[in-house]
């Protein structure tokens, strides 16, 4: 499985599972990060961080440590 930091500009992805045992991805999933949703890379920032993709017709900035967090069908 890759993790959604992973993924290329314009790639989409469905989200297999969210490490839960961080706090952080709690946060993630009230934002809509559930597993079978659709996921889709827009963009990142010149340094890699913060990362910008498509959720649920939404864009979202999130860090790459949180992007990580996301694990990826394959």
């Amino acid at each position: 499985m890759s993790k959604l930091s992973q993924l290329a500009v314009g790639q989409e992805a469905v989200i297999a599972s969210i490490d839960a045992t961080n706090v952080a991805a709690v946060r993630l999933m009230e934002m809509g990060m559930t597993p079978g949703c659709s996921v889709k890379m827009i963009g990142s920032a010149p340094f890699g961080d913060p990362l910008e993709v498509e959720i649920r017709g939404y864009h979202l900035s999130l860090r790459k440590t949180e992007a990580d967090l996301v694990e990826l069908v394959s």
